[in-house]
């Protein structure tokens, strides 16, 4: 049974349908010694055969490994035109490996300024050190490493313990997380079949999805979901930083919209946009918008039939749901990043974890708005980074990190389209369709170019 086909099934779509999808070309693309090139080409043959079962149209999928390697690192083989070669950097001090009192190695993420703040706090060290490993690394020798895990922690910043696969296997969030699906999707209320609009000229034309992400995993996701046909709404809030790399690279698509959830009129203004929604993506800390009246049954409540997705970093349920994480922290905990003892651990050099877990979203999302056709009711589908992780463990397949090929001329893998941050060079979507290619209408723009509000609904094509 192929990768593809598993997938299918997992999600409860009919698994002949990978039958159809072709996957060429083969691992090790990226020096790492997981095949992650392939995984991502097989979680992306699966959106495929899922866009193309929703199209109704018979037709053949294909995917290159080498492109789907590639775009797990989409947002640093972008270029705008006069802009350089980057945006800014994202590297800091605060995000890296040190070693611990114990010699045991903790993985920082001070990502954003108050995280930043936070964690130099709990370092005890002067906010003008935290661009100095030095004064970092002694800072960290002074800790046990699972001590500083737990401070970090009961202060909300983001901080992880290398651990081997065995320790993440023995660790309640670890045992919890082995027992879930790569993408879990389960019924959250009652409600009437929906039939996807007829005449569309996209696998999801008409369906209308709600974006509430930011950095990778979740905007990676609405992103495929724009790629084939659907309008995509990204609300992003005026308090939260954001990384301007990863907003280019994931807005492609999308209209973007400025909502404060804190305030009474942007909480009733976002309950008026679910009623027009056929999907909500949830990418905040698990809980956080439960506490505002917007979770998983709020919405199933309010909009009966809703899709509602939840992305995040150590799984939706269990003691660590409600850390914050990242891509590093993921391979960290994991023991993706440690390799028999070795010191420091090696993450894999691209974002695989989170673009692959934003596949896996939009396949499962996919698969709810299938299964809403034929059976009706309110969807609730939940992936996390770290179960993208732990498949890339289980692969059945080792790569030798010397052999990799890279991505050769990256000028033949990338195309040039207007944005609203000038002339962008970028990736356009990994995946070749024969009948429904996919492809973005709209192109990336600056968060808070468009008003919060749906675009009047075109009549079906005849």
């Amino acid at each position: 049974m192929s990768r593809v086909h598993e997938l299918l099934e997992e999600v409860g779509l009919p698994g002949e349908a990978a039958g159809r999808v072709v996957i060429t070309g083969r691992d090790p693309v990226l020096p790492s010694r997981f095949p992650v090139g392939e995984a991502a080409a097989s979680a992306l043959g699966a959106c495929g055969a899922a866009a193309a079962l929703l199209s109704g149209v018979e037709q053949e999928v294909r995917v290159d490994v080498r492109r789907a390697a590639a775009s797990l690192l989409g947002f640093a083989l972008q270029r705008v035109e006069g802009g350089g070669t980057e945006f800014e950097r994202l590297e800091r001090a605060l995000i890296a490996p040190y070693e611990c009192r114990d010699g045991r190695w903790l993985h920082l993420h001070g990502a954003f300024d108050h995280l930043a703040a936070g964690t130099c706090r709990v370092l005890g060290i002067r906010d003008r050190d935290a661009g100095d490993p030095a004064v970092v690394a002694e800072a960290v020798r002074r800790f046990y490493a699972q001590d500083l895990e737990d401070v970090l922690a009961a202060e909300r910043m983001c901080g992880a313990m290398a651990r081997t696969a065995e320790e993440w296997a023995a660790h309640p969030q670890g045992r919890l997380m082995g027992s879930q699906r790569r993408v879990e999707i389960s019924r959250i209320g009652a409600a009437p079949p929906e039939r996807l609009r007829a005449g569309r000229a996209t696998p999801l034309g008409g369906i209308r999805v709600l974006d509430l992400t930011r950095v990778l995993a979740g905007p990676t996701a609405g992103r495929t979901l724009a790629w084939h046909g659907a309008e995509v709404l990204l609300v992003n809030s005026p308090r939260l930083p954001n990384v301007l790399p990863f907003v280019v690279d994931t807005s492609h698509g999308k209209r973007s919209a400025l909502l404060d959830l804190d305030s009474a009129d942007g909480a009733a203004r976002l309950r008026e946009l679910v009623c027009g929604a056929d999907v909500f993506v949830d990418g905040y800390r698990a809980g956080s918008l439960e506490r505002r009246g917007l979770g998983p049954e709020d919405l199933a409540a309010l909009r009966p039939g809703i899709i509602y997705a939840s992305v995040n970093c150590y799984g939706n349920d269990g003691p660590w749901a409600a850390r914050p994480g990242w891509e590093q922290l993921a391979q960290t905990v994991t023991g993706v990043a440690v390799d028999d003892a070795q010191a420091p651990p090696r993450l894999i050099p691209a974002a695989a974890c989170d673009y692959t877990t934003g596949y896996l979203t939009a396949l499962g999302v996919m698969a709810a708005l299938y299964r809403r056709e034929t059976e009706g009711g309110s969807w609730h589908v939940r992936t996390s980074l770290v179960q993208t992780a732990m498949w890339f463990r289980r692969l059945d397949a080792v790569c030798d990190p010397a052999a990799a090929t890279g991505f050769g001329d990256v000028g033949e893998l990338t195309i040039r389209s207007p944005s609203g941050f000038g002339g962008l060079t970028h990736l356009p979507p990994p995946v070749d369709m024969s009948v429904t290619p996919p492809h973005w209408e709209l192109p990336t723009v600056p968060i808070g170019t468009h008003p919060p509000a749906w675009e009047p609904r075109q009549p079906p094509l005849r």
